[in-house]
């Protein structure tokens, strides 16, 4: 991949940042992620790359754009790329008003990234300290132990992010009862998985279980990084079982390793903040019909990290959906 592509990524990110911004606190999901999506396609046409989306927004006859398979980018003779999206992490985030949502894309060279269905995935996210340290059928206490001394801390002084869900309740106790500190989120596991890797977030562990595709968007975004993720696919019936063999798994509840998730020795990662959270700050809107975004790109073959704050000229972005 050639390294302009990195920024050219960003610029993807920001504008489906953009435009799902208007939608914030505004009570309306469907419409936040519409206007991401669109955004976000259209800035795709402009991209130097050859692209198929791996990981989109559904089958083709389930989305109308960046759907599985569909072709993204200027073509041929640009590199040929996978290409997975999330254009607007977080759709209830930014119907409530909440922090953490994000825009994210990732690319990898062709063949390198799942392509996992839309189900759920068990999975487990640390930092470069406590990489290869790690199993996700270790106990709770097990881990808690392996990543408090990889990173340096007592137990009791890590922070360990999980999704408030039922199916999370007996996991949440065991962390309590460990005497970590738990954040419970909402949504947006792939900030959440990202933060393990960054030290001025304070956040430790990722553990529970998620979107599978959100899962191979955070595994891109920590083999940047330097950190470590695992994951098992949990297929809830025959019909996602066969799904996952169908998509080449010959065992479907496997572990899934970091090079399983993300294969080779290069990707790139770009995310802009919507709102405000612990990785990114979110939109903020200007007088003047300016706007700031602050984003994140890495890339793992480099591993450069770069924070990138810009303002906007809004007028001048005229693709972008804003009612």
């Amino acid at each position: 991949m050639e390294r302009e592509l990195a920024i050219e990524i960003t610029r993807v990110t920001e504008v489906a940042a953009l435009a799902s911004a208007r939608w914030v606190g505004r009570g309306k999901k469907i419409p936040a992620d519409q206007a991401a999506t669109s955004a976000m396609r259209m800035m795709f046409d402009s991209v130097n790359m050859s692209g198929t989306v791996v990981i989109g927004e559904g089958e083709k006859d389930e989305a109308p754009m960046l759907y599985i398979g569909e072709k993204l980018g200027r073509g041929a003779p640009y590199p040929e790329v996978d290409v997975a999206v999330d254009p607007l992490e977080g759709t209830r985030l930014v119907a409530k008003g909440y922090s953490n949502a994000l825009a994210v894309v990732a690319v990898a060279d062709r063949g390198n990234l799942l392509h996992a269905p839309d189900m759920y995935m068990d999975k487990i996210a640390v930092g470069p300290r406590a990489k290869g340290k790690i199993h996700i059928d270790d106990p709770v206490e097990k881990t808690l132990k392996i990543v408090a001394e990889a990173n340096g801390k007592h137990v009791q002084d890590l922070t360990v992010m999980i999704l408030e869900r039922e199916r999370h309740q007996e996991k949440i106790a065991a962390l309590r009862q460990a005497g970590v500190r738990v954040r419970l989120i909402g949504d947006g596991d792939v900030g959440a998985a990202i933060a393990t890797a960054l030290d001025e977030t304070g956040i430790d562990l990722l553990i529970g279980s998620g979107g599978a595709p959100e899962g191979v968007i955070a595994a891109a975004a920590l083999k940047c990084l330097g950190g470590d993720m695992q994951g098992r696919l949990l297929p809830k019936n025959e019909a996602e079982y066969q799904r996952c063999v169908q998509m080449g798994l010959k065992d479907p509840h496997q572990v899934l390793y970091m090079n399983d998730l993300a294969k080779g020795d290069d990707a790139i990662f770009a995310a802009t903040g919507v709102t405000d959270g612990e990785l990114l700050k979110g939109v903020r809107f200007l007088s003047g019909d300016r706007a700031e975004t602050h984003s994140i790109v890495m890339r793992a073959k480099t591993g450069t990290i770069r924070r990138v704050q810009a303002i906007h000229y809004l007028p001048g972005k005229p693709h972008l959906i804003m009612e």
